[in-house]
């Protein structure tokens, strides 16, 4: 008789399957009690019968008793996986406790039954802590009317101590791997669970399954403004509100704040854009985290399975570069994959490549465009311009501007541009150059990069550059990203050490006018599409002199850029302007021309008699 359970405890060991190893400890009880039809059955977390191993119990009593919830009165198994006890039913045919399935198990020849029910080892949950709880029940089926035999008790004694062994050791399988393969945050599948996925996804037929790939957008600014614990609520929120959208279909969180929907239903698929703005429009809704109430917001990009696309992996690849780029032109909305962005991806990642080769090699160098004051034809600032060395040439920064949209490519320009700019001043103060102030170019992601805003006082602090000599220059889009203030604060504290603002491209933007009551700015650079159809365009010249009175009257200078011809810069000098740029006083000349430029005072005065409006 131990033989039998050496068998059983080496399939265990070596982690056979449960159903096998269960359907093998029949069969050899069989063997050793012949006149018995062996049958284990398990209880589901809803307390429900489900066969486990039954190999000699005829189907129609096996599918008879699957998904029947267990309780007093439900056969033998039910009444003994329930109440935690030994059932004998003496002869099936008149128990009360078999009548809902006397009709199926009495014409099979089956007469009587013992069940005993399998208890786990001490259970782990909270509620059940320290108790043992029904997990199955073993049953032998006889078929003459008669109860258990001594044997019969020593053979169910051992077997329901193996099953127990075994069924806890699946149970302890299964945890192992919905933890491996769950969020422990979300609850939702993770990143492995994904991955598993996706190597199961159906390719037989293009258009069979889809995947939506969704950032949240400005995550980085709540947990930096409101703390880890708003930042976990947000994307426990987000995630279940996904997960409500998307049904039948699965979400997976895959890290940090983006989360994965691998589409396979029918429907969602024929409807993919109106599910995309579903689960978009489900994340819109204000959410309350400790101590705040926040409005989340995500951009997906979506890529469907198709001939092209011939592993997971592509379609993956395929949904990752439509998010790239919904992120630049869809910001808050879905894009579709489709072959020319992959081009642009391509063309993106091939500029960084080489955006990175210059910023390693110290092949970035800081040009400055002189700022000239109108009314006295000096400078009064530069503007600072980022230059690449190429071989024998200079290019500017424009011809990479696909790697800028890379946060880490984007943020290392930024701050080598910052290193060299206060290097170069320091050089300027030395000499004695009165060149005022300098402007540098920072964008959005710049300003959202964890310790930005430390690199920019120190930087100028090392050099010992005065931060009142230092002017951020940055579009209206970049508070129109700062839906926390996070930009607002940092911004603030720097201005109060002395740092400039300045809003370039005015007027191309939605809500100029908004921002120059609600955010702090000391200059406002009037976009050179202005000053192009200043001198023959009335309207032009309107709208330009009216931002230049209100900005006056707010007290902000304003600088034109783009200035190419003398009738442009007289007659915004006549308007009021303080200050312009452009090729007609400067183009953009290295750190050492600047002292020369600036010491020759060879400006020529602005002739106002020239500023005719048509």
């Amino acid at each position: 008789m131990g033989d039998f359970q050496t068998v059983i405890l080496e399939m265990i060991a070596r982690g056979a399957p449960l159903a096998a190893t269960i359907a093998r400890l029949c069969q050899e009880v069989e063997r050793l009690a012949p006149n018995v039809v062996c049958s284990v059955v398990t209880v589901d977390n809803a307390g429900r019968l489900r066969p486990l191993a039954s190999p000699s119990v005829p189907p129609p009593l096996r599918e008879a008793i699957d998904g029947v919830s267990i309780g007093p009165g439900v056969g033998a198994c039910g009444t003994a996986a329930a109440l935690g006890i030994e059932v004998i039913s003496l002869d099936i045919a008149s128990d009360p406790a078999w009548t809902p399935f006397a009709d199926i198990v009495v014409p099979l020849g089956i007469k009587a039954c013992w069940s005993r029910p399998i208890l786990s080892g001490q259970d782990t949950e909270p509620a059940m802590q320290g108790r043992q709880r029904p997990i199955g029940a073993f049953a032998f089926y006889y078929r003459e009317a008669r109860g258990p035999s001594a044997l019969e008790r020593v053979l169910v004694d051992r077997s329901i101590a193996l099953c127990a062994i075994a069924l806890d050791r699946q149970r302890r399988v299964e945890e192992w791997h919905r933890r491996a393969n769950t969020d422990e945050l979300t609850g939702l599948p993770n990143r492995a669970a994904f991955n598993a996925a996706l190597t199961r996804v159906d390719c037989s037929h293009p258009g069979n399954w889809a995947l939506c790939l969704v950032d949240l957008d400005g995550f980085k600014a709540v947990n930096d403004t409101y703390g880890h614990p708003a930042g976990d609520a947000l994307l426990v929120h987000a995630g279940r509100r996904l997960a409500a959208q998307a049904g039948p279909d699965t979400v997976f969180r895959i890290g940090g704040d983006e989360f994965a929907v691998l589409l396979q239903d029918a429907d969602n698929l024929r409807n993919i854009d109106t599910l995309a703005e579903r689960l978009l429009d489900g994340l819109r809704a204000p959410v309350s985290v400790p101590g705040h109430m926040l409005r989340p917001a995500g951009t997906m990009g979506v890529a469907i399975f198709s001939a092209g696309d011939c592993t997971p992996e592509r379609v993956q690849q395929n949904a990752d570069f439509a998010l790239y780029h919904a992120k630049d032109v869809a910001r808050g909305g879905h894009v579709r994959f489709w072959p020319g962005i992959g081009t642009r991806m391509t063309r993106r990642i091939t500029a960084v490549r080489e955006l990175d080769a210059a910023l390693r090699e110290g092949r970035l160098v800081a040009h400055y465009q002189p700022l000239v004051e109108l009314a006295h034809s000096r400078v009064c600032g530069l503007e600072a311009l980022c230059r690449i060395r190429m071989d024998q040439r200079m290019i500017s920064a424009a011809a990479f501007h696909d790697a800028t949209s890379d946060p880490q490519t984007a943020n290392a320009l930024t701050l080598e541009m910052l290193r060299q700019v206060a290097r170069d001043a320091r050089i300027w103060l030395d000499q004695g150059v009165p060149f005022a102030r300098v402007g540098i170019n920072v964008s959005s992601v710049d300003l959202h990069s964890a310790g930005f805003f430390n690199a920019v006082a120190a930087a100028f602090e090392d050099q010992g550059v005065p931060l009142h000599m230092v002017i951020f220059e940055v579009t209206e889009a970049v508070y129109m990203d700062d839906d926390a203030g996070v930009i607002r604060r940092s911004i603030a504290a720097l201005r109060a050490k002395g740092l400039k603002v300045a809003l370039d491209d005015f007027g191309t933007g939605f809500a100029s006018l908004t921002h120059l009551i609600t955010v702090p700015v000391d200059f406002i650079k009037i976009d050179k599409s202005f000053v192009d159809r200043l001198v023959s365009h009335r309207p032009s010249q309107i709208i330009v002199e009216g931002l230049i009175d209100i900005a006056t009257k707010l007290g902000i200078q304003v600088v034109a850029e783009g200035i190419e011809h003398a009738d442009q810069a007289a007659m915004l000098a006549a308007m009021g302007c303080h200050a312009g740029q452009g090729y007609l006083f400067s183009r953009a000349i290295d750190g050492a021309a600047v002292a020369d430029f600036i010491g020759d005072g060879a400006l020529a005065p602005l002739d106002l008699s020239r500023a005719k409006l048509a």
